[in-house]
C-alpha cells in the first residue's frame, strides 16, 4: 500500500469552482489551502470529453482537465500518485443508491460517499425514494422509514453541487409502490398490492405533490420516474370498476399524465424502458430483441422522455449492443444502467459486478453512450455491508475512464477511500459459484432455519460434496482478510471475519447433526448440544452487534429491526434446535420431525435468494 500524497493550493491560482470542491474535500484529506504539499495548479482545456490529465514535476502536480468532474478526478489521481491522462466519453457518470429497501443513509455519511465519487470523477447520483421522503399533508407517506426531510435533501444537494455531482430524483409513479400501498390510507390509490391506480384523480394528485417536492428539493431539471415491472398493470382493480383495457394503452396514457406534471414542474423525465420492451412480445420479456414494436408506439412516447435500459445481468457484449439498438429503433438514445452487486449480499460481489460492468462499459464507450451510472439495489432488506461497494465505484469509474491496469485501481481506492482494495475484493468472495447454475448466497446460509434446513438441503441435492468445498474457500478468504480486520473505512473486514466466522460453525453444525441423526449417534448429537449449538450461538451474536454497529455508522436507525428481527429469530431457532436434542437425547420424544423430513426435490439454490424462502416452509409476508 502506497502513502498518499499531500497537496497544497492557492485560490489566487485555483478557480473558484474547483476552491469551493477542494476547501470540503479538506475535512477528510492531506489537502490544505497555502500549506505544505506537492502544489497543485489546474489548467482548463477545451474537449468534448471529459478529460483528466495529471502531470506530476518536483514540488507540483498540474492537472488538465475540461470539466470539475475531470479536475477532482485528477485530484484523487494526485492523491494517489498516479499521473497520465485519461478521459471518457460519458457526460453523466455516477451511481443510483437504493434508499427505499430498509436503508436510508444519514446525510453526513452520504457526503463522505459525495467526496469520494467526486474524487473518482463521477458526477451524477441518482437517489431511489419510492416513499423514503416526507409530503406535506401525507402523514403515512415514508411512515416509520426514516424519510428525508426536504432541508435534508437541500443540503446533500448543496455539498453535492460543490463537488461537482447532480442528485437526481428516481422515484416510482407506477409500479414498486408495495410500501406504500400497505397503509389502507391507499385504498382508493390502489390497483394491485404494488401498482398504484391508473386514471384516478387522486393519484394524479398524489404524483404531482411528488413530483413537486422534488422540484424544490434538488436543483436538478431531471427526474426518474420509474414505471418499471408493472407486471399485471390493470388487472386489478383497475379492470374491476373500469373493465379490461390493453396494457399498453394504460402505459402509455399514465406516462402522459406523469410527463404532462414533470413539464408542469420544469423537469425532464426519464423512465426505465422495459415496459416499453415488455408489450413486444407474449412472454413479457424486457430482453427481447427481434419482436416488432406495437404500432405507433413510437409517436406515443414523449419526446421529452429518457428512457433508460438497465441490465444486470448479462456477460455478453453482443446482448448491449443489440438492446442499444432495439432503443435507437424506439427513436430514443439510452441512458445506460449497470450494476454494482450488492442486493441479496452481505457484502459487495466483486466478481458477478466485473463479469456484468466491464462488457456494459466496453460496449457503451464503443457506441458513444453518453449517459451510464451504476445501480446499487438493496433487495431483500438492505443488509449489504454498503461501503464494501466502494471498491465496486471506483472500479467501474476507473474502467469507464479508460483505466484498466487494477493496480492503479488499488492505489486510488487506498488513497480516497482509505483501505485496502485486496482485502475488500476478496472479502467479497463469500458468495461460492460452484457453476454458473449453482450459486451459494451466504444471507440465505446465514437465515437458513436450523432445523428445517431448506438451503442446507438444497445444495446437499445439488452437490453433496458442497459443504466441504465451501469450509475450504471459507477458510481461505478468512486468512486473506484477517490481516486487514481492523480496517472499516470501506466496508467493516472485522464484520466480514465474524461472518465467516458463523458460516463455518453454521455449516459444520448442520453437517453433522444430519449424519449424528441419521446413524442415531446420541454421543455426536448431546456435542452439539453442549459445545458446537453454543459456539454457533456466540458467533451469531458478534455477528448481530457488528451489523448493528455498522448500520448506525451509516444508515438512519429506522429499518435497523428488519435485520434484527431475522438474527433474532436465527437465534431463537439456533435454541429451539438445542432443545428438540435434548427432548429427543432424553426420551421425550422419540423422533425430530423436521429432521426425518428430505425431499427428493427442491428448489435449486441459485432461486433461493429471499429470506422468506429460507427462514420458514410457510410463504410468509
Amino acid at each position: 500500500m502506497s502513502q498518499t500524497a499531500k497537496l497544497a493550493w492557492r485560490s489566487a491560482d485555483t478557480p473558484a469552482d474547483i476552491a469551493a470542491a477542494l476547501r470540503l474535500l479538506e475535512s477528510e484529506y492531506p489537502i490544505s489551502e497555502g500549506g505544505r504539499g506537492l502544489k497543485l495548479k489546474f489548467v482548463r482545456i477545451d474537449e468534448p470529453e471529459t478529460v483528466s490529465i495529471v502531470e506530476r514535476n518536483r514540488g507540483a502536480v498540474t492537472i488538465r482537465y475540461s470539466s470539475l468532474a475531470g479536475a477532482l478526478r485528477g485530484v484523487g489521481s494526485a492523491l494517489a500518485k498516479l499521473d497520465g491522462e485519461e478521459r471518457t466519453p460519458f457526460e453523466k457518470l455516477g451511481i443510483m443508491l437504493d434508499l427505499s429497501r430498509n436503508m436510508v443513509m444519514k446525510v453526513e455519511h452520504f457526503k463522505v460517499w459525495l467526496r469520494r465519487m467526486a474524487l473518482a470523477g463521477c458526477n451524477e447520483v441518482q437517489l431511489y425514494c419510492e416513499d423514503t421522503y416526507e409530503l406535506d399533508d401525507q402523514p403515512f407517506f415514508g411512515a416509520y422509514r426514516a424519510p428525508y426531510s426536504l432541508e435534508e435533501l437541500q443540503e446533500m444537494d448543496d455539498y453535492a453541487a460543490d463537488l461537482g455531482i447532480e442528485l437526481v430524483a428516481s422515484i416510482q409513479t407506477l409500479g414498486h409502490m408495495e410500501q406504500l400501498l400497505q397503509h389502507r390510507y391507499y385504498a382508493k390509490m390502489t390497483d394491485s398490492e404494488r401498482i398504484m391506480m391508473v386514471d384516478l384523480p387522486e393519484t394524479e394528485a398524489l404524483i404531482r405533490k411528488m413530483i413537486n417536492f422534488w422540484s424544490s428539493a434538488l436543483r436538478s431539471r431531471r427526474i426518474h420516474v420509474g414505471m418499471d415491472e408493472a407486471h399485471g398493470l390493470g388487472r386489478g382493480r383497475h379492470q374491476t370498476l373500469f373493465g379490461a383495457e390493453k396494457e399498453s394503452e394504460l402505459m402509455t396514457r399514465h406516462l402522459k399524465v406523469v410527463s404532462g406534471i414533470c413539464r408542469e414542474a420544469g423537469l425532464k423525465p426519464m423512465i426505465w424502458s422495459d415496459m416499453f420492451f415488455r408489450m413486444t412480445n407474449a412472454e413479457h420479456e424486457y430482453y427481447d430483441y427481434t419482436s416488432p414494436f406495437p404500432a405507433g408506439i413510437k409517436k406515443e412516447i414523449d419526446p421529452d422522455v429518457q428512457l433508460v435500459y438497465w441490465d444486470y445481468y448479462h456477460k455478453e457484449t453482443s446482448i448491449y449492443r443489440k438492446m442499444i439498438a432495439r432503443h435507437r429503433e424506439l427513436g430514443k438514445e439510452p441512458v445506460m444502467a449497470s450494476g454494482i452487486w450488492t442486493w441479496a449480499r452481505l457484502w459487495y460481489d466483486h466478481r458477478e459486478t466485473m463479469d456484468t460492468a466491464l462488457p456494459c462499459i466496453d460496449v457503451c464507450r464503443q457506441e458513444k453512450i453518453k449517459e451510464l451510472f451504476f445501480t446499487m439495489w438493496g433487495d431483500d432488506g438492505a443488509y449489504c455491508n454498503y461501503d464494501s461497494s466502494l471498491a465496486g465505484i471506483i472500479r467501474c469509474a476507473d474502467l469507464a475512464y479508460g483505466c484498466r491496469d487494477e493496480n492503479d485501481t488499488a492505489d486510488r481506492f487506498e488513497a480516497i477511500c482509505f483501505a485496502d482494495y485486496g482485502a475488500n475484493v476478496a472479502a467479497g468472495e463469500l458468495q461460492m459459484w460452484k457453476n454458473p447454475d449453482f450459486i451459494i448466497l451466504p444471507s440465505m446460509l446465514l437465515w437458513d432455519d436450523p432445523l428445517l434446513g431448506k438451503f442446507f438441503d438444497s445444495c446437499k441435492r445439488v452437490d453433496p460434496e458442497f459443504d466441504l468445498a465451501y469450509l475450504d474457500q471459507l477458510d481461505d478468504v478468512l486468512c486473506r482478510i484477517m490481516p486487514s480486520a481492523e480496517d472499516n473505512n470501506a466496508g467493516d473486514i472485522g464484520y466480514a471475519v465474524d461472518l465467516i466466522k458463523f458460516l463455518i460453525k453454521k455449516l459444520e453444525l448442520r453437517g453433522a447433526l444430519e449424519a449424528a441423526y441419521d446413524l442415531g449417534d446420541r454421543l455426536a448429537l448431546r456435542e452439539l448440544v453442549t459445545t458446537t449449538i453454543p459456539a454457533a450461538i456466540a458467533a451469531l451474536v458478534e455477528v448481530d452487534a457488528g451489523f448493528r454497529r455498522n448500520w448506525l455508522a451509516v444508515a438512519k436507525p429506522q429499518g435497523l429491526e428488519r435485520i434484527q428481527i431475522r438474527n433474532a429469530g436465527q437465534l431463537a431457532r439456533l435454541e429451539e434446535l438445542s432443545i428438540r436434542l435434548r427432548e429427543y437425547l432424553d426420551g421425550t420424544v422419540e423422533r425430530i420431525e423436521e429432521l426425518d423430513e428430505r425431499l427428493p426435490l427442491s428448489t435449486p439454490p441459485e432461486m433461493m435468494n429471499r429470506y422468506k424462502e429460507v427462514s420458514s416452509g410457510s410463504w410468509i409476508n
